[in-house]
């Protein structure tokens, strides 16, 4: 006698999905991650001005907000699991084609190709976490998954130049195909055969829900997390060299972004606990901001130790935020709550360092960047107090009984 309830999924199972998940996080930072390290031989190479070369790594943090709702129309269409590996296909392409750009124009293309890839995989995440898992295993594979992305930032700026880059002649186009080429095997690995708990039986909607709270809250809340993270790292330098403190820099950033693999590492242990609660969102939102202030008023290693502290707590936020929308609407509006959330968050995350940098321009004071990162935050914090991350009611859950015959336009992926 069949039961149409999904039977709890075996153990090898599970650490399936958690290697696929944590996998396929790596690869949202890895190809980004490796520019800074490989800026200057590029730029020397291909003649390329300061602004051409922070590009390298701002484009495709731009591309993170323009390229959310590309991927939320890819996954109504053809579902997240083939989204997800469509994506990784055009990552892998589109970084690997910068090792072989001829010109700046080539180069500044493929990362823009790479950048949408990028963009598409992050709603694909969380809406096939609610295929492939259980309800009480969604926070920790959204912590896994998170895990691999904070892995890829430390991997991707950590060992590329003492490891990788000699091991490849010192050649940075060699370097970029190493780091590339892998997520084609990653996108196959996918197709591994893996039980799928929950489908929509109507092909899902796509575009983000501007009448859901959720969509722009969560977007703003992000968007204080990703400019804390990606400003401190933009500005730690030219901190450092306005207090003649510039030899401390390397140190600085690899503690710096060793932080967030920590936050990741905690997370796997404590998500089932943490993620759902709006007390740890407030917390580590206020935490974040008053390390910042810290960054501000001091100097030293006092300073550097809280720029560390304000990375590992921002990075708590990110994962406390990203895992949300699996929890708190139905699995076929996932992906579009998720796309909502990284078009403002990234769009923000690109914005506000870079008005900060205009107002420390105009001041002459590279704390004024850190500062409007700061008021940004402390505007936004409202928002996490009165955050709503219940479930409404009458949402059906992850796990409702499905019929077991499907339509014919419902995505296999």
């Amino acid at each position: 006698m069949s039961n149409s309830t999904p039977a709890q999924p075996q153990t090898t199972s599970l650490l399936l999905v958690a290697l696929l998940l944590w996998l396929t996080g790596l690869y949202l930072r890895i190809p980004m991650l490796v520019a800074p390290a490989l800026a200057p031989y590029v730029a020397d190479e291909l003649a390329l001005t300061q602004a051409l070369t922070g590009a390298l790594t701002t484009l495709p943090v731009l591309m993170l907000a323009i390229g959310a709702m590309p991927g939320s129309l890819a996954i109504s269409r053809i579902g997240p699991r083939n989204t997800l590996a469509l994506a990784l296909v055009i990552v892998a392409v589109g970084s690997a084609s910068r090792g072989l750009a001829p010109n700046t124009v080539v180069l500044m293309l493929t990362s823009t190709v790479m950048g949408l890839g990028i963009a598409m995989m992050q709603p694909a995440l969380p809406a096939l976490l609610t295929r492939w898992l259980q309800p009480q295993h969604l926070a920790l594979g959204t912590a896994v998954y998170m895990n691999g992305m904070l892995m890829g930032e430390f991997i991707g700026a950590g060992i590329t130049l003492p490891i990788v880059m000699p091991l490849l002649e010192n050649s940075w186009r060699m370097t970029l195909l190493a780091w590339s080429l892998p997520a084609l095997i990653v996108a196959a690995l996918l197709f591994l055969p893996i039980r799928e708990l929950n489908r929509p039986l109507n092909r899902p909607e796509w575009l983000p829900d501007w009448s859901n709270p959720l969509t722009l809250r969560l977007g703003l809340l992000l968007g204080s997390s990703g400019s804390l993270f990606f400003g401190v790292n933009a500005y730690m330098g030219n901190l450092l060299a306005q207090r003649s403190e510039l030899g401390r820099l390397d140190d600085g950033l690899f503690w710096f972004n060793f932080a967030q693999v920590a936050a990741s590492m905690v997370m796997l242990r404590m998500a089932r606990r943490w993620v759902g609660r709006k007390a740890m969102i407030v917390f580590m939102s206020v935490a974040s901001l008053t390390a910042l202030l810290g960054v501000i008023l001091t100097s030293g290693w006092l300073s550097i130790a809280l720029a560390v502290s304000m990375s590992f707590t921002a990075g708590m936020m990110l994962i406390l935020l990203v895992a949300l929308p699996p929890l708190l609407v139905a699995s076929k509006d996932t992906g579009r709550l998720s796309a909502g959330n990284f078009t403002v968050g990234y769009t923000l995350s690109f914005g506000i360092p870079m008005v900060g940098g205009l107002v420390a321009d105009a001041a002459g004071d590279t704390r004024y960047a850190l500062a409007t990162m700061l008021l940004y935050g402390v505007l936004v914090l409202p928002i996490a107090w009165t955050l709503n991350i219940r479930r409404p009611p009458d949402t059906p859950t992850a796990t409702s009984n499905q019929a077991s015959t499907q339509p014919a336009d419902i995505p296999e992926g």
